[in-house]
Order: structure tokens, then C-alpha cells, then sequence
């Protein structure tokens, strides 16, 4: 199934070959970085314990109000429309304090739908059907019935879900890209990543943009170069039609 949001640095174009290096047999499926969570959707399942994390709070809540409270979510949706003045409206309202958390999540979630590419910033003068997207968390609240979501650090959830059975996906902001994230990123904390990855008991992979110091840091592990379309291949025809980017294995 599709995630039912984009996100910045989503996995969509990649999802496939991602869930290609998912080692069998594994009993703990870990997205440190989650994101829009296009792997997570990816497969009805991928293991007995499956943990969400996101260190974007409006995100996380996000996930929980559609988990533990769809229904009244869907409500709180149904009289929202696409368009520019309430997409004004719900940037001014998202963080006054006040909102219940279904409150919030609502408008997070029209601000992700109605805005650029997802950044939340910008309208997208694109013409969606929120009723469509709305019926569409009731399969979202089914996926996530049995998954943990957690918004901690991605060092701390690591010391507490990292076990010889796990699995672990992280997907962090790519390096030079930080300032595109809601969540601060800084450049000490991809070498924090790093020194976190090389402390994992369990298997690991890693997503990260093609860039020479990336590869320099990961060198004593497995990288491979994979391409993806270009996001905006179909919207300007001028773009290059691939992005490079790579998978970092500890396995």
C-alpha cells in the first residue's frame, strides 16, 4: 500500500529496492527516520515487532491521532477544503495553543496535502480531493494497528529497540539538505549517526544522498549506488531524468 502523505526525502521511487535487502528472519523492524514511511507501508508486515519513529513532533502526532483516533480525525477533515485562504488559515492556527492533538493533526495533515512539494510553506495550487485522502486512513489506522510510534532521538531509540534480531532503517536528512527539514539536523549529528551505526548489534541500512563525504565516512562498510526518477522529471522535462543515491549496509 502508498503512504497516505509525501514527505521531504520520501522513499517511494526506492521502496522496492529497499525492501529487496530486508533480511529474512528478522524479528524487529526499526524506521529510525520515518518519515512518510513509504517502506513501512511497502508489505502487509515486515516483522512481530514494528517500530515507527519520527523526531518531528506535528509528525508523530500525526501518526497517532490516525492510529488511535481515525474516525474522530475524519470528522475534524470533512469540512476542509483545498484552497488557498484556509491553507493561510491553517499555517496561523497549526501551533496556537489550545488545539486538541486531532485538532492539530488535522491541520498538519491539510497543510502536507495542500502545500509544494510538502513544504509546508508554500500552497500548491493543485487540485486534490480531500474526501478521497480522508477514506483512505482507515487503511492507514488498520497498517499501523500493531506498530509502535515513537519521537525520540534517533541515538536514544536505537539503545532501547537494538537487538542481534533486528532490523534497522534509517533514512536521515541527507548531507546539505538539513536547512529542508522541519526537524534541526546538524552536520555533527550525521557524525553521531555514523558512530550510532557502527554500535548496531543488529543488521542496518542506510539511505544517504551520493556525495563524497558520505562515502569517505562509510567506506568500511557496503555501499551501493543505486537511481532513482527524479522528482520533478514529469513536472520540468529540462531536469536530468535520475538521482543517484546510496545504500549503506553493516550486513
Amino acid at each position: 500500500m502508498n503512504s497516505f502523505i509525501t514527505w521531504i526525502g520520501g522513499k517511494n521511487a526506492l521502496k522496492k529496492e529497499i525492501c529487496s535487502r530486508i533480511p529474512e528472519g528478522c524479528k524487529r523492524y526499526i524506521e529510525v527516520f520515518g518519515g512518510a514511511a513509504w517502506v513501512l507501508f511497502a508489505k502487509e508486515k515486515h516483522a512481530d515487532m514494528e517500530i515507527y519513529n519520527d523526531a518531528n513532533g506535528d509528525l508523530v502526532n500525526l501518526f497517532r491521532v490516525v492510529k488511535y483516533h481515525c474516525g474522530e480525525l475524519q470528522k475534524e477533515l470533512s469540512c476542509m477544503l483545498n484552497s488557498r485562504e484556509l491553507f493561510e488559515d491553517f499555517k496561523a492556527q497549526c501551533y496556537i495553543r489550545g488545539m486538541t492533538d486531532i485538532q492539530r493533526a488535522a491541520r498538519f495533515f491539510m497543510l502536507i496535502k495542500s502545500s509544494y512539494g510538502a513544504n509546508l510553506k508554500n500552497f500548491g495550487c493543485v487540485k486534490k480531493d480531500i474526501s478521497v485522502a480522508t477514506e483512505y486512513l482507515t487503511r492507514i489506522q488498520d497498517r499501523l494497528s500493531n506498530v509502535l510510534i515513537e519521537n525520540k532521538d534517533f541515538e536514544i531509540l536505537m539503545k532501547i529497540y537494538d537487538k542481534p534480531n533486528a532490523f534497522i532503517y534509517m533514512d536521515p536528512p541527507y548531507y546539505g539538505t538539513e536547512k529542508y527539514y522541519q526537524a534541526q539536523f546538524s552536520p555533527q549529528d550525521h557524525e553521531r549517526l555514523y558512530k550510532a551505526f557502527c554500535r548496531v548489534e543488529g543488521k542496518c541500512l542506510l539511505s544517504y544522498n551520493d556525495c563524497e563525504y558520505i562515502r569517505v565516512l562509510y567506506s568500511d562498510y557496503t555501499i551501493e549506488e543505486v537511481q532513482r526518477n527524479h522528482n520533478l522529471v514529469n513536472r520540468y522535462s529540462e531536469k536530468d531524468n535520475t538521482y543517484s543515491e546510496l545504500l549503506i549496509r553493516n550486513y
